[in-house]
C-alpha cells in the first residue's frame, strides 16, 4: 500500500492533525470511560501517522505502534514524546500491560475473522484487568455504503508542496467480508512539478453483533454506539 510506505511523506497533506479535531473531542469520554478508574496508560494499535493521537495524548501516557516504519516516523514527528514501537497488532507482545487500549480505523486492514480475533486477542494481551478497549472501524456490514470523497492540503508558505486526492469505494460482492477503496493521488512538487500515484485498498466489513461476540470471546464486555459520522464506537471492559 504505497500511501503508507512509498508516499509516507505526504501524510501531512493527505490526513494531517487538524482534520481530527472534532473526533477527538467526541472519542475522549468513551476513552475515559471505558476502563474502571480514569486510564492513565493508553495503547495505541495501528497509530499510523499520528495525526489522531496528538489530540489524545495530553490526556494519557500513550505508546503508539504501526506496522509501517515509514508512518512510525510521520507520528514521530508530531508525537516526540510518545513511545513508538513498531509492530503488527495481530502479534504485538510488549509483555506489559495499559490502562487503555485504543484502534482506530487501522482494523480496517483485518480483512477475515481470524485477523480481527488476533487483533482482540493482542487489545486482551496488553489490557489490565478493569481497563478498557475503544475499536473504531470506520463501517460495520450495516452501515457500509459505497461513496466518494475528494481531499487534500498545502504545505504553509508559497511554493510548498500541495497533494489532492481521489477516494473510491465499493463491494464487489456483498456476502463476502471485504470491499474495494481506490486512492488516485496527485502531488505538487516545491519546484512546480506534479506527478501521480495511484493505490488500491482491500477492506474488512463485519456484523455489529460479530465485533460484540469477538469482543466477548476475547474477555471484553462491550456495548457499541454511532459516533456523529454514524461510525460504530465498541468500548470494553476487560474482565
Amino acid at each position: 500500500m504505497k500511501m503508507y510506505r512509498e508516499i509516507a511523506s505526504w501524510w501531512p497533506l493527505i490526513s494531517p492533525p487538524a482534520d481530527y479535531v472534532e473526533e477527538a473531542a467526541d472519542l475522549l469520554p468513551t476513552l475515559m470511560q471505558a476502563a474502571d478508574a480514569p486510564p492513565q496508560t493508553m495503547l495505541e494499535l495501528g497509530c499510523g501517522g499520528g495525526s489522531l493521537a496528538s489530540h489524545l495524548k495530553a490526556h494519557f501516557r500513550s505508546t503508539l505502534t504501526d506496522v509501517s516504519p515509514e508512518m512510525l516516523e510521520q507520528s514521530r514527528r508530531v508525537n516526540p514524546e510518545c513511545e513508538h514501537v513498531l509492530g503488527d497488532m495481530r502479534t504485538l507482545d510488549l509483555g506489559r500491560t495499559f490502562d487503555l487500549v485504543f484502534i482506530h480505523d487501522a482494523i480496517m486492514y483485518a480483512i477475515d475473522e481470524a485477523s480481527v480475533r488476533a487483533a482482540l486477542a493482542t487489545a486482551a494481551r496488553h489490557c489490565r484487568a478493569g481497563g478498557g478497549v475503544v475499536i473504531v472501524p470506520d463501517c460495520v456490514r450495516e452501515t457500509f455504503e459505497p461513496e466518494s470523497s475528494a481531499q487534500g492540503e498545502d504545505e504553509d508558505g508559497d511554493g510548498g508542496r500541495g497533494l489532492r486526492y481521489l477516494e473510491w469505494s465499493w463491494d464487489p460482492d456483498p456476502d463476502d467480508t471485504t470491499f474495494e477503496v481506490a486512492y488516485a493521488f496527485l502531488m505538487r512538487h516545491p519546484d512546480g512539478s506534479t506527478s501521480v500515484e495511484m493505490d488500491r485498498h482491500t477492506e474488512g466489513v463485519f456484523p455489529r453483533q460479530s465485533w460484540l461476540t469477538w469482543l466477548d470471546d476475547a474477555g471484553f464486555t462491550a456495548t457499541t454506539r454511532v459516533d456523529p459520522w454514524d461510525r460504530d464506537v465498541f468500548s470494553g471492559r476487560k474482565r
